[in-house]
């Protein structure tokens, strides 16, 4: 096998696991209505097990990505999808709650090592002047989990029981572990061309990442309550909503991967444009949200917005990480599961009071309060280099194709 095709076969090895582990994180919502009854708890308690797991991720994911940042890419990777596969196993076979709860609170302690190392190792493969487009095509994973693996799961557990779907994304884990092994080169830390940011400033660095809290709290708070939006406001029947998830994840999937061919040029301005999208959807979806019509396309854009937008600031992290980028990787997963957490809490929260019209107002206000801190930023900077006060600021890539790196697919 060539290096180029092996670094092919490795990359869509670690699409897969992306799209595994953002399937199984959320896999409970879907099931909650058949493990609450089956082991003796309340829907609110079986929710627990999304949750729980999202905090475990903020809480481990930068001390476990510091102490494991010596070790092998490729042992690290497998070992934590072997983890990963083996407490979905436990989770599948869990004989109570607690059990059950313990085995996620086990797989949500690799989830933050995962994100952390997963694009820098699958940049290092490539030339450094398509990084963009690599971690384009590494987030249709991310993509698809919502859109296929989510419903599928769903499906197999309503048809088989909810221990089923477990069992299969179990079996994918181990499937996953055993091509990584196999495909992914021997790499070191010290070794990866994506080791360390490529434009590394700490003070683009912490506005990126409380854009991204902004961003997903925003997006989160309204995509989690998006069904009762719906039936409520746009008065969709209940058998229509399967479908319109599927618009809302398509177009999220056919968007990051379009994205990857324009990613490398305009890195910053992919987000900030993918950002306006989002926001004129949100409000969109506040003001007409009622027209059968116009709400089927302002749902396609929001969905199509936000999963590029994902991969846009996953570039965009490492680009500006200001130390290395498994750490900034793993400080972005820390920001992302503080916005779903928070985007679904205040969600519910509005849902109770204001009613469900007004969380994608909600959502739209922080997209574009999003929006203005970056823009604000980097006008700042270019009037302070305009007047001298600040330094070259380059923001394109180098491209050179160093030798031993394949070409991107």
């Amino acid at each position: 096998m060539t290096h180029q095709r092996r670094a092919v076969y490795a990359l869509a090895a670690l699409s897969a696991a992306t799209f595994c582990y953002v399937t199984t994180e959320v896999l409970p919502i879907g099931l909650l209505t058949l493990i609450a009854p089956d082991l003796g708890r309340s829907r609110s308690e079986a929710g627990l097990l999304v949750t729980g797991y999202a905090v475990v991720v903020m809480i481990v994911a930068l001390p476990l990505t510091r102490v494991t940042r010596r070790v092998p890419r490729r042992p690290l990777l497998a070992g934590t999808l072997g983890v990963f596969a083996a407490a979905t196993t436990v989770s599948a076979f869990a004989t109570s709650y607690e059990m059950l709860l313990a085995a996620r609170l086990v797989s949500a302690t690799t989830n933050g090592v995962f994100w952390a190392v997963v694009f820098p190792v699958a940049i290092s493969m490539f030339p450094a002047n398509v990084r963009g487009r690599i971690v384009a095509r590494l987030s249709i994973g991310n993509a698809l989990g919502p859109v296929l693996g989510v419903p599928l799961s769903t499906w197999l557990g309503g048809q088989a029981g909810w221990r089923a779907a477990f069992v299969a994304m179990a079996t994918l884990g181990f499937v996953i572990c055993v091509a990584v092994v196999l495909l992914l080169p021997s790499v070191t830390p010290q070794q990866s061309a994506g080791d360390n940011g490529s434009m590394p400033d700490p003070h683009r660095f912490v506005v990126l990442l409380v854009a991204t809290i902004l961003a997903v709290t925003g997006a989160m708070g309204a995509f989690t309550y998006m069904t009762v939006f719906l039936l409520d406001v746009s008065g969709f029947a209940a058998a229509s909503l399967g479908m319109l998830l599927f618009v809302q994840g398509s177009f999220g999937v056919v968007g990051t991967w379009g994205v990857g061919r324009i990613l490398d040029r305009f890195p910053l301005g992919v987000v900030l444009g993918l950002l306006g999208l989002i926001t004129a959807a949100m409000l969109g979806l506040y003001g007409v949200g009622a027209n059968k019509a116009l709400t089927i396309p302002l749902l396609a854009v929001a969905g199509m917005s936000f999963s590029s937008l994902i991969a846009g600031i996953q570039h965009r992290i490492m680009q500006v990480a200001p130390s290395t980028t498994d750490m900034a990787s793993a400080s972005l997963s820390v920001a992302f599961n503080f916005g779903l957490a928070a985007g679904s809490l205040i969600g519910a929260g509005l849902l109770a009071t204001a009613g469900v019209r007004v969380i994608p107002l909600f959502g739209g206000l922080l997209t574009a309060g999003a929006f203005v801190l970056l823009a604000c930023h980097e006008l700042s900077r270019r009037r302070r280099r305009e007047h001298g006060t600040a330094g070259p600021d380059p923001e394109r890539q180098p491209v050179g194709q160093p030798a031993g790196h394949a070409r991107v697919p």
